[in-house]
C-alpha cells in the first residue's frame, strides 16, 4: 500500500493527478446504472487510461478496482509495485507475490474493501480461460455484473493532454517515415529500412510501439501485416512502409508507398485510386457524421476505378493508448460500414487506405486524424504520394 506521503507517487505519471480524477469520476459515473459497488479493469490500456499505471510487465495479471464512490485501489505482482508507485497518484496499491495464486490475491482485496456486487469487463485480453475460472472461484459469493465497455466509451474522445500527447507522436512517426523512405535504395536490405525507421522514431522521442512497424518488399509487401526478413530490395520492387510511434504511450500511425524504379501500370493506377478515395474519406469526416460515413466515401471510389476486390477492409480505426499486440483501438470503434456511431470532435483515428494485389504487391497511405468542430487536423505534412527511388 503506498503511504500518503510517499516520495515516489506519481513522481512519473504522464498527467497530473486531476486528469486521472476528472476520468475515474467520469467512469463512476457511467458505473451508476449497473448497481455494482465497483468496477474492476484487467486490460492494461483501461487501466492505464484510468491511473496511469504502465510498465513493460503487464503481462503478469493486474487489477484496477474502482468504486461507486471515493479512490480506486490497484492490485499487482510485487515486483510492479514500485513502478505503480512512480507511474500513477493512487494511495491504496495491493501486491501478490510469486508463487501466489493472483486470483485468489483479488478476491482477498474485494473481500477487504467489502464488494458484494462487482462489475467487471469480460474482454480483456490479458485473462485467459483458466484465470477467468480461478477468478469466478475466487470471488464466490460477489454477484458479478458486466461492466465492458464502460472504460472504452470514454476513451474514445480524447482529452486536450491526450491529443497533446498524440500529435507528438504524429512528429516522431513522421520522422521515422522520412528516414525509411530515405533507405530504400536497391541493394539495402528490409532491416535496414526498418532500422532506420525506428531509429528515428526513437531519436525524435518515440517511447516503445505497441506493434512493430511493417517494413516489406517485393511481392512479400504484397502479404497483409508482413513486415522484415532480411530481404534485399531490388529494382522493379514496390515497398511498403507503416508504423505508429508513441509518446506517453498514446500513439499516432502512418503508412506510405515506395517503388524501386518505374512502377507497373497497374500500381499506378491503384496508388492514384487510393489516394482518391483517402481525400474522400478525409473529406466525409465531421461532426455528427456517422462512423460508417469515411469508410462509404473511400468505397465509393475504389468501387467506380474497379478495385473493389482489392479493398476488402474498413477505412480506419480508432487510435490513442496502447499496449502490445496492437497500436490501435480497432476494437472500440470502426471506420466501416454500419457503424453508426457519430463522429465527435476529440476523436482520434488512422485511416490506411491500402489497394493490394495479394502476394504481389501494396500501394497507398494514410494519416491519423484528429476530429475537429468543422472536419479533420491530420498530423502528418508528409506527400502521400508514392516515392520512386
Amino acid at each position: 500500500m503506498t503511504a500518503p506521503d510517499d516520495p515516489l507517487r506519481g513522481s512519473e505519471a504522464v498527467f497530473p493527478a486531476t486528469e486521472f480524477r476528472g476520468r475515474i469520476a467520469r467512469l463512476q459515473r457511467r458505473m451508476e446504472p449497473l448497481g455494482a459497488e465497483a468496477l474492476m479493469l484487467t486490460g492494461p490500456e483501461n487501466i492505464f487510461w484510468a491511473c496511469g499505471r504502465q510498465t513493460a510487465g503487464y503481462f503478469a495479471f493486474q487489477a484496477l478496482i474502482v468504486p461507486l464512490t471515493g479512490d480506486p485501489t490497484l492490485l499487482v505482482r510485487r515486483l510492479e509495485l514500485t513502478g505503480a508507485r512512480t507511474a500513477t497518484w493512487l494511495r491504496d496499491i495491493r501486491i501478490w507475490e510469486d508463487g501466489e495464486d493472483p486470483a485468489q490475491a483479488l478476491g482477498a482485496v474485494i473481500a477487504d474493501l467489502g464488494i458484494r456486487r462487482l462489475a467487471v469487463e469480460r474482454d480483456g485480453w490479458f485473462v485467459s480461460m483458466a484465470l477467468a475460472d480461478r477468478l469466478a472461484r475466487a470471488l464466490e459469493g460477489v454477484k458479478i455484473l458486466d461492466g465492458s465497455g464502460l472504460a472504452e466509451a470514454l476513451r474514445v474522445v480524447k482529452s486536450p493532454a491526450e491529443l497533446t500527447a498524440i500529435r507528438h507522436a504524429g512528429r516522431y512517426a513522421q520522422a521515422a517515415m522520412r528516414a525509411a523512405i530515405d533507405a530504400c535504395r536497391v541493394g539495402t536490405s528490409e532491416n535496414d529500412v526498418a532500422a532506420a525507421m525506428v531509429g528515428a522514431a526513437i531519436s525524435a522521442g518515440s517511447e516503445a510501439m505497441a506493434m512493430e512497424p511493417l517494413v516489406s518488399s517485393g511481392p512479400r509487401s504484397g502479404i497483409p501485416h508482413a513486415t522484415w526478413r532480411r530481404r534485399i530490395l531490388q529494382e522493379g520492387d514496390g515497398v511498403f512502409l507503416e508504423l505508429a510511434a508513441s509518446h506517453d504511450r498514446y500513439h499516432a500511425a502512418l503508412m506510405r508507398s515506395v517503388w524501386l524504379g518505374p512502377p507497373p501500370n497497374e500500381a499506378r493506377d491503384m496508388m492514384a485510386t487510393a489516394l482518391r478515395a483517402l481525400d474522400a474519406a478525409l473529406a466525409a469526416m465531421r461532426p455528427g457524421a456517422p462512423c460508417s460515413a469515411p469508410h462509404e466515401a473511400a468505397q465509393a471510389v475504389v468501387d467506380a476505378a474497379g478495385h473493389a476486390q482489392a479493398f476488402r477492409k474498413r477505412i480506419g480505426y480508432s487510435i490513442g493508448t496502447a499496449f502490445a499486440p496492437d497500436w490501435g483501438e480497432g476494437g472500440i470503434l470502426s471506420l466501416f460500414t454500419g457503424v453508426g456511431r457519430e463522429l465527435e470532435p476529440g476523436m482520434v483515428f488512422h485511416l490506411p487506405m491500402t489497394l493490394r494485389r495479394y502476394g504481389a504487391f501494396t500501394v497507398g497511405a494514410s494519416e491519423t486524424v484528429i476530429v475537429t468542430e468543422t472536419g479533420v487536423e491530420p498530423l502528418s505534412d508528409l506527400p502521400r504520394d508514392m516515392a520512386l527511388r
